[in-house]
């Protein structure tokens, strides 16, 4: 497909512009994808508020966004799998797939990924992208390109409770209930968990967790997390505790309340890099610690969760931006944190 297509570049911290590009030319083994919903993740805030994030470095003009749906209008002439006008998500994470983690199916860890929106590598802010095809996962008619955006972050969700292997008959704690902590929730719901509290300071998160169906909530600014929780589970602790706020504080109090052998999975980051944990407590409950990074064979089982009524993803986003608005979309998402649970760009949608 011939033309030029509309790109929002980040231009330094805490400016969007705009840039003409040439729609991409889909290689043998990829499809052109026309954009239509792309979610706004936590990292892309945190590289338009300070322009890194670690050692990944901003470099302007530079393409945020790495949750997309959309539909494929253009098929590589090796690809079988897809055609013109299936609806897609896009897993953003392209590997090596001959190093160690991708021959043994750990390819999250690959250490040559190429991750859409992490310096160097552009994201999908824009009106097409050119993507790997066995990237591109095939949505049912009744999962819309919305939702396809946001099995991203599902997928997080589902690797969480995978990695804490969450089943039937637990009395798990979700700590947070920002985007990912109510994908955690949710996919802890749909792997058979039988209760889930969540614990948050913003009374909306609280609510909205609530809403997509948390068996309670707790406010952590305003109750006591250690005492409520020996509370609800008759004083044995959480049989699981994720934890996605990414503090000291609350990675300390999943610690307190976690059940003697229980586990617990660390899927946020701390913007310090660094946590002081009780680990004499750790020892002396003999705590399993698991952590997450991304994910891996998830999207499939992501995807049906949503179509089966399974997981509510349409019910995390809060506001919808277009992508000529993307200045004004980013700057709500920074200042009006405690009101926006999930943003998303639409692009091309209806």
């Amino acid at each position: 497909m011939d033309g030029k297509m509309k790109t929002a570049v980040m231009l330094g911290i805490g400016k969007m512009g705009f840039e003409e590009r040439e729609i991409p030319v889909p290689k043998e083994n990829e499809v052109l994808v026309k954009l239509e919903y792309v979610g706004i993740c936590g990292s892309d805030l945190h590289y338009y508020e300070t322009g890194a994030i670690g050692d990944y470095v901003v470099e302007p003009p530079f393409v945020l966004g790495h949750e997309p749906g959309g539909t494929v209008v253009e098929v590589g002439k090796g690809v079988k799998h897809l055609k013109v006008g299936d609806r897609v998500a896009l897993e953003p994470g392209k590997t090596c797939g001959h190093c160690e983690f991708c021959r043994t199916g750990r390819y999250n860890l690959c250490p040559d990924v190429v991750f859409f929106a992490t310096p160097p590598v552009d994201g999908v802010f824009q009106e097409y992208v050119a993507h790997e095809a066995d990237l591109c996962f095939k949505l049912p008619d009744n999962v819309s390109t919305l939702e396809g955006a946001l099995i991203e972050p599902l997928a997080v969700g589902f690797h969480a409770a995978i990695q804490g292997d969450a089943h039937l008959g637990q009395k798990a704690v979700v700590m947070g209930a920002g985007c990912i902590g109510l994908v955690s929730m949710m996919a802890l719901k749909a792997r058979g968990v039988s209760e889930v509290y969540v614990v948050d300071l913003m009374e909306k998160r609280l609510a909205k967790a609530m809403e997509l169906g948390a068996t309670g909530v707790i406010n952590g600014g305003t109750e006591d997390v250690e005492a409520r929780i020996r509370e609800l589970t008759k004083g044995s602790g959480a049989d699981l505790v994720i934890e996605t706020a990414g503090s000291e504080a609350t990675a300390r109090q999943a610690v307190h309340i976690a059940k003697k052998g229980s586990t617990i999975v660390l899927v946020g980051y701390s913007k310090s890099g660094d946590m002081n944990l009780p680990t004499s407590m750790i020892l002396d409950k003999e705590i399993t610690l698991k952590s997450v990074f991304r994910y891996r064979h998830i999207y499939p089982m992501a995807i049906d969760a949503v179509a089966s009524g399974k997981v509510n993803l349409k019910g995390i986003v809060t506001d919808i931006f277009d992508l000529d608005d993307v200045q004004e979309a980013m700057d709500q998402s920074v200042s009006r944190k405690a009101d926006i649970v999930k943003a998303v760009i639409r692009i091309n949608g209806n």
